[in-house]
């Protein structure tokens, strides 16, 4: 070994070998073992006093934890960062943006595009009447990940009492992003002098109170900023929520160093996901906290804490009738994630609904009593199931610290609404 390295590397090393342990066996470290330990790596003496204990144990390994995850976000970055216009760094977008124009030219060039005839003919409404007290008129963009929540919401409302009002632009992958939406509405960059002004002339005719993305590789703060300034110009004081996705096969090679898939799902312990979960929540901590310099209303739609709470129950055998995690790993059908992407197996969809319906409205799918129909019931979805998909969603959103519901006294209802 050569031990000229830098002290990460030493730490690192430290951190393999007790991996093993959970937090609390680490907190019984004995004398002798962090004697053994000062031995090895004196650099984790933090006061020089020639002793290591256990509190200086453990900031160093918190410490390194976080340095190795913060370098695997960067190389991850430098790895999948999609390349963006150069229009992008300049302050101003090019004069001919549709986002710059009058609401009523917004609106002309929107229903006089055949992309406009084609969005007005499959009957997607571009404005609604103000609703009751506490219903949002949404608009959004996204991809196969919000997919399922965008699918399943309505009937979950429904069965609430309610219609939901939504105005959607989405696409697959890349398509569906925050920046290519802005671009292809905007007519700019790639979209140069092909306006798709479809969320640009609802926004800017009619009244919202909510904004919905799926975020994407490499995304910026202006690429949120940019929709964000848009809808406070003709809708002051809305709402917008990003979900942060859940922990995909490729997510689990750069965290792990792995070059391939683990053999196995008995790779997927808690403390894997939780470990998944710590790497991504920094990440949307840090970006949710820049967007917050633009509006304080940004929240997290926490789906990746409800697919991963989940994925726990499932190993303890708490999920009936669910065959697996990654079915490409495991090969059962009824798996929560169904391939290589990430995309969520069958049933799963009610689930991503269950934290849109809690997070947008701050209360419960277990409130709702009338019964809910789904377009898709796979068999093996039984009406137990479907209530632990409910408890799931509930308590992943009340404990998120960036979904702006909390839940006190655990009646089921906002603290926010009482």
């Amino acid at each position: 070994m050569n031990h000229q390295r830098p002290i990460l590397l030493f730490v690192i090393i430290a951190l393999a070998a007790t991996a093993p342990f959970s937090n609390t066996q680490a907190q019984q470290l004995s004398e002798s073992r962090l004697a053994q330990l000062l031995k090895r790596f004196p650099e984790a003496d933090a006061n020089g006093d020639g002793k290591l204990t256990e509190e200086e144990f453990q900031a160093t390994r918190q410490q390194s934890l976080e340095s190795e995850q913060r370098n695997a976000r960067q190389a991850s970055a430098a790895q999948s960062t999609p390349t963006f216009d150069p229009g992008w760094e300049k302050d101003e977008f090019p004069p001919h943006a549709v986002s710059l124009k009058t609401p009523d030219e917004i609106m002309a060039i929107y229903k006089s595009g055949e992309a406009g005839r084609t969005y007005v003919e499959a009957n997607d409404a571009l404005s609604f009447p103000k609703p009751a007290d506490g219903i949002l008129r949404i608009v959004g963009t996204g991809h196969s990940f919000t997919a399922p929540g965008y699918r399943t919401l309505p009937a979950i409302t429904r069965a609430a009492g309610f219609e939901q009002p939504l105005c959607l632009h989405n696409g697959g992958g890349r398509t569906g992003s925050v920046s290519y939406k802005w671009e292809q509405e905007n007519g700019i960059f790639e979209f140069d002098g092909k306006p798709m002004p479809k969320l640009l002339a609802a926004i800017s005719n009619a009244e919202w109170e909510a904004m919905i993305w799926g975020p994407y590789n490499g995304d910026r703060p202006k690429f949120y900023t940019s929709w964000i300034d848009f809808c406070e110009q003709y809708n002051p004081g809305m709402k917008f929520f990003l979900i942060d996705g859940w922990p995909t096969l490729s997510q689990v090679q750069m965290v792990f160093k792995r070059k391939g898939n683990p053999e196995s799902e008995s790779f997927f312990t808690d403390e894997v996901f939780d470990q998944l979960n710590d790497f991504a929540n920094t990440g949307f901590a840090d970006f949710v906290k820049t967007l917050r310099e633009t509006t304080d209303e940004v929240y997290i739609l926490p789906t990746r804490a409800a697919m991963t709470e989940a994925a726990k129950r499932f190993k303890r055998g708490e999920l009936p009738g669910v065959q697996g995690l990654y079915k490409v790993v495991g090969g059962k059908e009824h798996s929560i994630w169904a391939d290589q992407r990430g995309h969520l197996g069958p049933g799963f969809d009610r689930l991503e609904g269950y934290v849109f319906y809690a997070t947008l409205y701050g209360k419960s799918p277990e409130l709702i009593s009338a019964h809910i129909m789904f377009d898709q019931n796979p068999s093996f979805l039984t009406d137990d199931m479907d209530k632990i998909f409910r408890e799931i969603a509930w308590k992943a959103v009340v404990e998120h610290p960036l979904s702006g519901v909390t839940d006190k006294n655990g009646n089921g209802i906002g603290d926010h609404l009482e």
